[in-house]
């Protein structure tokens, strides 16, 4: 057996039909339960995004919100749209909005309990995630164990998946050499790591939305030069969603499949990466993260995401695979196809851009990628060391965590030098691994978190700026909170 069937075997255990549908139906119970928040607290989230809180202990919310989008707006924004429409056909689109627009619920949920239950490490400087709520909420410390040991590993994995991106992109932009990308990525990444999340953040806080804009101009530049077709790919999105449409009408379950896996691993909703920068935010209020943090998701799908399909699917140059015949080449069970030896990837959104803007799009593309992947590593990072730290009981000594600093260059660096294909399955077994142990512990510890809602909204509708009291909400093991 090779390396890469290996891989698939675990990848079909992980992300089972079981999962696709608990993600859903987990984003549509706590739509429920929060009274659709992710629409009601819409105008809430605006202003929350630019509170300037900060301390010593925490970075601002603005700060933790770009290190979220860090993680989220990566290259699952641009590759993992491409590689939906390539294996889900156009319809997988659909499913990628259907699951933000629920997952901001779950979102939601996740962030707030990591705000409830944050903790202070060595340095005085807030950490959290679904490791602490798990065990100080459940009281299930092997739970919480296990999810930060799978945390550490599917960081790893991930980063791999944007390292791989850059190196690919690179190369069919300027034909530099993939190991000297690498090098060159692992020397920068390296450089920035040992400043921990101070650094890291603000690194963010720059680089996350002058990305996101420039990225966005390109691509509403290239719409409107394909603005007649608008509305046909609107239509064509609709009707592969459902199998409508002739060309893919047999395609709906891997539409939803491959929309529900791509879109959890670029808006990151229930997966439970998010609520690791959330934690470290200083705000009056859980709930006040937990908000900007669901809008995050919005950003990361509705916007970025829709932006990249509509790229691909406007200029019409893609392929669609058939996912009813398997164990040949790629070209050769095609059922649509206008880039033949082109792999699905960056490389579907760079000839959509060159086809637009032609001697331009490969090269912005490529441009676009390396921040978006490079932010990725550093947020992917930040996530698996808030799980070292927890693993050490947030005293880790040097040598741990220079030990896991040179693991995760390797790995990354790794990736960056393999096959796209084992790097994005492995990915996808990371967040797969995360979505299970995370979803079912948000589901058993969800009453803290819609108290701390019931709480925050009560006090709005005093007209009071929120203020937390966990002893008045009885909730327990809230130390940092408390006084």
């Amino acid at each position: 057996m090779t390396i890469e069937s290996i891989v698939n075997a675990i990848l079909g255990v992980v992300w089972s039909p079981y999962l696709v549908v608990l993600c859903l139906l987990t984003g549509l119970y706590f739509s429920v339960r929060t009274r659709f928040i992710q629409l009601r607290a819409l105008p809430d989230m605006l202003r929350l995004m630019f509170h300037h809180e900060r301390s010593d202990a925490g970075v601002s919310p603005f700060q933790a919100l770009s290190l979220s989008l860090s993680s989220r707006v990566g290259v699952g924004n641009i590759a993992g749209v491409a590689m939906a429409i390539a294996f889900g056909g156009p319809g997988a689109v659909f499913w990628m909005w259907i699951v933000a627009f629920l997952g901001a619920s779950s979102a939601f949920i996740e962030s707030t309990l990591a705000q409830i239950y944050k903790d202070r490490d060595a340095k005085g400087q807030y950490r959290g995630g679904p490791a602490y709520y798990i065990e100080k909420g459940l009281g299930q410390r092997w739970y919480a164990v296990l999810f930060a040991v799978v945390t550490v590993m599917a960081g790893a994995m991930l980063a791999g998946t944007q390292s791989n991106a850059i190196t690919s992109a690179v190369n069919e932009a300027w034909d530099v050499p993939v190991m000297t990308t690498t090098a060159v990525l692992l020397v920068v990444l390296g450089a920035i790591l040992v400043g921990g999340v101070r650094r890291i953040a603000r690194v963010a806080e720059w680089v996350v939305p002058l990305m996101a804009v420039a990225y966005l101009l390109v691509a509403a530049l290239v719409m409107v030069l394909n603005a007649e077709k608008v509305p046909e790919v609107i239509m064509l999105v609709l009707r592969s969603a459902f199998g409508v449409d002739a060309a893919f009408g047999a395609m709906i379950g891997t539409a939803i499949q491959w929309g529900v896996r791509r879109g959890v691993l670029s808006n990151e909703a229930g997966m439970g990466s998010g609520a690791h920068p959330a934690a470290a935010a200083e705000v009056s209020h859980p709930v006040k993260q937990g908000l900007v943090q669901s809008f995050s998701v919005y950003i990361d799908t509705l916007v970025v995401c829709s932006a990249t399909a509509f790229l691909i699917l406007s200029t019409g140059l893609y392929n669609v695979y058939d996912p009813a015949v398997n164990g040949i080449p790629d070209e050769a069970r095609l059922l649509l196809g206008n880039l033949p030896g082109v792999e699905a990837g960056p490389r579907f959104v760079q000839h959509a851009v060159e086809s637009a803007l032609p001697g331009f799009g490969r090269s912005f593309v490529a441009l676009a990628i390396l921040p978006f992947a490079f932010t990725t590593i550093l947020a992917l990072y930040y996530m698996a060391e808030t799980n070292v730290s927890y693993l050490c009981r947030d005293r880790p000594s040097w040598w741990v965590m220079g030990g896991f600093q040179l693991l995760f260059l390797a790995a990354t660096g790794y990736s960056a030098l393999n096959s796209a294909t084992v790097a994005w399955s492995l990915g996808d077994i990371g967040v797969g691994m995360m979505s299970w142990l995370n979803i079912i512990a948000i589901l058993l510890l969800q009453k803290p978190a819609l108290v701390a809602l019931r709480d925050y909204e009560a006090q709005r509708r005093k007209q009071r700026d929120p203020l937390f009291n966990p002893q008045q909400l009885g909730l327990r093991n809230t130390r940092t909170w408390e006084g």
